[in-house]
Protein backbone atom coordinates (compact mmCIF):
# COMPACT_ATOMS: atom_id res chain seq x y z
CA UNK A 1 0.00 0.00 0.00
CA UNK A 2 1.49 3.34 -1.03
CA UNK A 3 1.29 6.69 0.75
CA UNK A 4 -1.42 8.01 -1.59
CA UNK A 5 -3.81 5.21 -0.61
CA UNK A 6 -3.21 5.77 3.09
CA UNK A 7 -3.95 9.49 2.83
CA UNK A 8 -7.10 8.77 0.79
CA UNK A 9 -8.39 6.35 3.45
CA UNK A 10 -7.61 8.85 6.24
CA UNK A 11 -9.53 11.64 4.55
CA UNK A 12 -12.57 9.35 4.10
CA UNK A 13 -12.50 8.57 7.85
CA UNK A 14 -12.42 12.24 8.77
CA UNK A 15 -15.35 12.95 6.44
CA UNK A 16 -17.46 10.16 7.97
CA UNK A 17 -16.77 11.37 11.55
CA UNK A 18 -17.70 14.95 10.63
CA UNK A 19 -21.01 13.82 9.15
CA UNK A 20 -21.82 11.78 12.24
CA UNK A 21 -21.06 14.72 14.60
CA UNK A 22 -23.12 17.15 12.52
CA UNK A 23 -26.03 14.76 12.42
CA UNK A 24 -26.07 14.27 16.19
CA UNK A 25 -25.92 18.04 16.84
CA UNK A 26 -28.76 18.72 14.42
CA UNK A 27 -30.87 16.00 16.03
CA UNK A 28 -30.33 17.47 19.51
CA UNK A 29 -31.23 20.96 18.36
CA UNK A 30 -34.36 19.67 16.59
CA UNK A 31 -35.40 17.79 19.75
CA UNK A 32 -34.93 20.82 21.97
CA UNK A 33 -36.85 23.06 19.57
CA UNK A 34 -39.75 20.61 19.42
CA UNK A 35 -39.84 20.29 23.22
CA UNK A 36 -39.95 24.06 23.74
CA UNK A 37 -42.68 24.41 21.10
CA UNK A 38 -44.85 21.80 22.84
CA UNK A 39 -44.58 23.40 26.30
CA UNK A 40 -47.77 25.06 27.42
CA UNK A 41 -48.41 27.24 30.51
CA UNK A 42 -51.44 26.93 32.70
CA UNK A 43 -53.61 30.04 32.78
CA UNK A 44 -54.49 31.21 36.30
CA UNK A 45 -58.10 32.21 36.71
CA UNK A 46 -59.09 34.68 39.44
CA UNK A 47 -62.25 36.41 40.39
CA UNK A 48 -62.66 40.16 39.96
CA UNK A 49 -60.49 42.12 42.48
CA UNK A 50 -59.10 38.87 43.87
CA UNK A 51 -55.45 38.90 45.02
CA UNK A 52 -53.10 36.02 45.55
CA UNK A 53 -52.64 37.17 49.16
CA UNK A 54 -53.84 40.10 51.25
CA UNK A 55 -51.65 42.72 52.90
CA UNK A 56 -52.37 44.08 56.34
CA UNK A 57 -52.62 47.88 56.49
CA UNK A 58 -49.41 49.52 57.77
CA UNK A 59 -49.35 50.15 61.50
CA UNK A 60 -47.48 52.99 63.21
CA UNK A 61 -44.99 51.67 65.75
CA UNK A 62 -43.63 53.63 68.69
CA UNK A 63 -39.80 53.62 68.58
CA UNK A 64 -38.06 51.82 71.41
CA UNK A 65 -36.49 54.00 74.07
CA UNK A 66 -33.12 53.67 75.71
CA UNK A 67 -33.15 52.80 79.42
CA UNK A 68 -32.23 56.38 80.36
CA UNK A 69 -35.13 57.75 78.29
CA UNK A 70 -37.81 55.99 80.34
CA UNK A 71 -37.73 58.63 83.05
CA UNK A 72 -37.86 62.35 82.46
CA UNK A 73 -36.20 65.25 84.22
CA UNK A 74 -38.31 68.21 83.15
CA UNK A 75 -38.66 68.05 79.37
CA UNK A 76 -35.53 65.95 78.88
CA UNK A 77 -34.31 62.43 79.68
CA UNK A 78 -33.24 61.75 83.25
CA UNK A 79 -29.51 62.30 83.73
CA UNK A 80 -27.73 59.17 84.96
CA UNK A 81 -24.11 58.16 85.47
CA UNK A 82 -24.01 57.23 81.76
CA UNK A 83 -23.81 60.96 80.95
CA UNK A 84 -20.56 61.22 82.94
CA UNK A 85 -18.45 58.82 80.91
CA UNK A 86 -14.97 59.93 79.88
CA UNK A 87 -14.84 61.87 76.61
CA UNK A 88 -11.38 60.65 75.62
CA UNK A 89 -10.72 59.16 72.18
CA UNK A 90 -7.69 57.44 70.66
CA UNK A 91 -8.45 59.36 67.44
CA UNK A 92 -7.44 62.66 69.05
CA UNK A 93 -4.03 63.94 67.96
CA UNK A 94 -0.99 64.14 70.22
CA UNK A 95 -0.66 67.27 72.36
CA UNK A 96 2.86 68.67 72.68
CA UNK A 97 3.26 70.67 75.90
CA UNK A 98 6.36 72.74 76.60
CA UNK A 99 7.41 72.42 80.25
CA UNK A 100 10.22 74.34 81.92
CA UNK A 101 12.74 71.53 81.58
CA UNK A 102 11.11 69.13 79.13
CA UNK A 103 8.70 68.68 76.26
CA UNK A 104 5.68 66.55 77.18
CA UNK A 105 3.87 64.50 74.55
CA UNK A 106 0.29 63.82 75.71
CA UNK A 107 -1.82 61.09 74.12
CA UNK A 108 -5.52 60.68 74.78
CA UNK A 109 -7.17 57.54 76.15
CA UNK A 110 -9.51 55.20 74.29
CA UNK A 111 -12.58 56.59 76.04
CA UNK A 112 -15.64 54.51 76.93
CA UNK A 113 -14.45 51.67 74.68
CA UNK A 114 -11.37 51.16 76.84
CA UNK A 115 -12.31 51.84 80.47
CA UNK A 116 -15.17 52.15 82.95
CA UNK A 117 -16.33 54.82 85.35
CA UNK A 118 -14.82 54.90 88.88
CA UNK A 119 -15.86 51.99 91.07
CA UNK A 120 -17.45 51.61 94.49
CA UNK A 121 -18.17 48.16 95.88
CA UNK A 122 -17.27 46.74 92.46
CA UNK A 123 -19.86 48.84 90.59
CA UNK A 124 -19.52 51.96 88.45
CA UNK A 125 -20.06 55.01 90.60
CA UNK A 126 -20.60 58.76 90.32
CA UNK A 127 -21.35 60.74 93.47
CA UNK A 128 -25.17 60.86 93.67
CA UNK A 129 -25.38 64.53 94.64
CA UNK A 130 -23.99 65.53 91.22
CA UNK A 131 -26.70 63.57 89.42
CA UNK A 132 -29.41 64.92 91.74
CA UNK A 133 -28.35 68.53 91.25
CA UNK A 134 -28.19 68.31 87.45
CA UNK A 135 -31.64 66.72 87.26
CA UNK A 136 -32.97 69.40 89.63
CA UNK A 137 -31.55 72.14 87.38
CA UNK A 138 -33.03 70.50 84.29
CA UNK A 139 -36.46 70.06 85.89
CA UNK A 140 -36.48 73.61 87.32
CA UNK A 141 -35.43 75.41 84.15
CA UNK A 142 -37.09 73.10 81.61
CA UNK A 143 -33.86 73.32 79.63
CA UNK A 144 -31.21 70.77 78.75
CA UNK A 145 -28.12 70.43 80.92
CA UNK A 146 -25.03 69.83 78.78
CA UNK A 147 -22.26 67.97 80.63
CA UNK A 148 -18.96 69.02 79.10
CA UNK A 149 -16.73 67.07 81.45
CA UNK A 150 -17.69 64.29 83.84
CA UNK A 151 -15.30 61.47 84.68
CA UNK A 152 -11.78 61.77 83.31
CA UNK A 153 -9.38 58.87 83.48
CA UNK A 154 -5.82 60.00 84.40
CA UNK A 155 -4.70 59.75 80.77
CA UNK A 156 -7.52 61.94 79.47
CA UNK A 157 -7.15 64.30 82.42
CA UNK A 158 -3.52 65.02 81.46
CA UNK A 159 -4.44 65.27 77.78
CA UNK A 160 -7.25 67.66 78.68
CA UNK A 161 -5.03 69.93 80.78
CA UNK A 162 -1.39 69.17 81.57
CA UNK A 163 -1.02 71.94 84.17
CA UNK A 164 0.34 70.91 87.56
CA UNK A 165 -2.78 72.19 89.34
CA UNK A 166 -4.94 69.80 87.30
CA UNK A 167 -3.05 66.67 88.36
CA UNK A 168 -5.29 66.30 91.42
CA UNK A 169 -8.62 66.91 89.70
CA UNK A 170 -11.67 65.32 91.31
CA UNK A 171 -12.92 64.52 87.81
CA UNK A 172 -10.71 61.42 88.05
CA UNK A 173 -12.63 60.05 91.04
CA UNK A 174 -16.16 60.84 89.80
CA UNK A 175 -16.57 63.74 92.24
CA UNK A 176 -16.67 66.69 89.84
CA UNK A 177 -18.71 67.79 86.83
CA UNK A 178 -18.52 70.76 84.44
CA UNK A 179 -21.65 71.83 82.53
CA UNK A 180 -23.76 74.63 81.09
CA UNK A 181 -27.51 74.94 80.42
CA UNK A 182 -28.81 75.45 76.89
CA UNK A 183 -30.72 78.70 76.64
CA UNK A 184 -29.12 80.07 79.81
CA UNK A 185 -25.53 80.23 78.62
CA UNK A 186 -25.36 83.94 79.47
CA UNK A 187 -27.03 83.56 82.88
CA UNK A 188 -24.81 81.21 84.89
CA UNK A 189 -25.63 83.04 88.13
CA UNK A 190 -29.22 81.85 87.72
CA UNK A 191 -27.96 78.25 87.81
CA UNK A 192 -25.93 78.95 90.96
CA UNK A 193 -29.09 80.27 92.64
CA UNK A 194 -30.99 77.12 91.65
CA UNK A 195 -28.24 74.99 93.22
CA UNK A 196 -28.47 76.94 96.46
CA UNK A 197 -32.28 76.71 96.51
CA UNK A 198 -32.01 72.92 96.12
CA UNK A 199 -30.48 72.75 99.60
CA UNK A 200 -33.02 75.15 101.07
CA UNK A 201 -36.07 73.25 99.76
CA UNK A 202 -34.93 69.62 99.91
CA UNK A 203 -36.34 67.88 103.03
CA UNK A 204 -33.13 65.92 103.47
CA UNK A 205 -31.25 69.11 104.37
CA UNK A 206 -33.98 70.94 106.28
CA UNK A 207 -32.62 72.53 109.42
CA UNK A 208 -28.98 71.69 108.55
CA UNK A 209 -27.30 75.07 108.37
CA UNK A 210 -23.98 73.70 107.16
CA UNK A 211 -25.82 72.50 104.03
CA UNK A 212 -28.40 75.28 103.60
CA UNK A 213 -25.97 78.18 104.01
CA UNK A 214 -23.45 78.83 101.23
CA UNK A 215 -20.32 80.84 101.89
CA UNK A 216 -17.97 82.51 99.42
CA UNK A 217 -14.40 81.33 99.02
CA UNK A 218 -12.36 84.54 99.23
CA UNK A 219 -8.82 83.24 98.79
CA UNK A 220 -7.00 84.15 95.58
CA UNK A 221 -5.72 80.64 94.79
CA UNK A 222 -8.43 79.69 92.26
CA UNK A 223 -8.41 79.91 88.46
CA UNK A 224 -11.65 81.94 88.32
CA UNK A 225 -12.36 85.64 88.79
CA UNK A 226 -15.72 85.05 90.55
CA UNK A 227 -15.34 83.89 94.17
CA UNK A 228 -16.69 80.32 94.39
CA UNK A 229 -19.58 79.21 96.61
CA UNK A 230 -19.45 76.28 99.02
CA UNK A 231 -21.37 74.51 101.74
CA UNK A 232 -20.47 71.34 103.60
CA UNK A 233 -21.19 69.04 100.64
CA UNK A 234 -20.19 70.87 97.44
CA UNK A 235 -17.88 73.54 96.01
CA UNK A 236 -19.25 75.58 93.06
CA UNK A 237 -17.07 77.52 90.60
CA UNK A 238 -18.27 79.80 87.82
CA UNK A 239 -15.97 80.02 84.80
CA UNK A 240 -16.41 83.11 82.63
CA UNK A 241 -16.34 82.88 78.83
CA UNK A 242 -12.55 83.19 78.68
CA UNK A 243 -11.73 81.17 81.79
CA UNK A 244 -11.08 77.49 82.24
CA UNK A 245 -10.73 76.67 78.56
CA UNK A 246 -9.44 73.13 78.03
CA UNK A 247 -9.97 70.24 75.64
CA UNK A 248 -13.37 69.30 77.14
CA UNK A 249 -14.51 72.93 77.41
CA UNK A 250 -13.83 74.29 73.94
CA UNK A 251 -17.24 75.98 73.74
CA UNK A 252 -17.58 79.80 73.99
CA UNK A 253 -19.97 79.79 76.97
CA UNK A 254 -19.58 80.45 80.65
CA UNK A 255 -19.87 77.19 82.55
CA UNK A 256 -20.18 75.85 86.08
CA UNK A 257 -18.11 73.28 87.92
CA UNK A 258 -19.40 71.37 90.96
CA UNK A 259 -16.98 69.47 93.19
CA UNK A 260 -18.07 67.10 95.95
CA UNK A 261 -16.48 67.99 99.29
CA UNK A 262 -18.30 65.63 101.66
CA UNK A 263 -19.61 62.10 101.20
CA UNK A 264 -22.97 62.03 102.98
CA UNK A 265 -23.20 58.21 102.75
CA UNK A 266 -19.77 57.46 104.25
CA UNK A 267 -19.76 60.57 106.49
CA UNK A 268 -16.28 61.63 105.42
CA UNK A 269 -14.55 64.26 103.35
CA UNK A 270 -13.98 63.56 99.66
CA UNK A 271 -10.33 63.96 98.69
CA UNK A 272 -8.29 63.02 95.66
CA UNK A 273 -5.89 60.11 96.06
CA UNK A 274 -3.64 58.29 93.61
CA UNK A 275 -5.30 54.95 94.37
CA UNK A 276 -8.80 56.33 93.74
CA UNK A 277 -7.74 57.94 90.46
CA UNK A 278 -5.41 55.32 88.95
CA UNK A 279 -6.48 51.98 90.44
CA UNK A 280 -10.20 52.41 90.86
CA UNK A 281 -11.62 51.68 87.41
CA UNK A 282 -11.70 48.76 84.97
CA UNK A 283 -9.64 48.69 81.80
CA UNK A 284 -10.36 46.48 78.81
Amino acid sequence: MNITSVLHSFLKLILVLSLLYTGCSSADETHNTTRLRNQQGEYIYRKYNENSFSLAPPAKNTPKTYPWDKEQSGNYPLITKEFFRCKGSSLNPCHVVQKQTEILHCYDCGGVDKHSLPLRDGKEFIYPILIELLNHIQATTGKRVVITSGHRCPEHNTYNNADKENQYSKHMIGAEVAFYVQGLEDKPETIVNIIQNFYKTNPRYKGKKDYEVFRRYEKQDTNVSTPPWHNKEIFVKLFAKKEGRDFDNRHPYAYISIQVRYDRDLNQNVNYSWDKAFRNYHRW
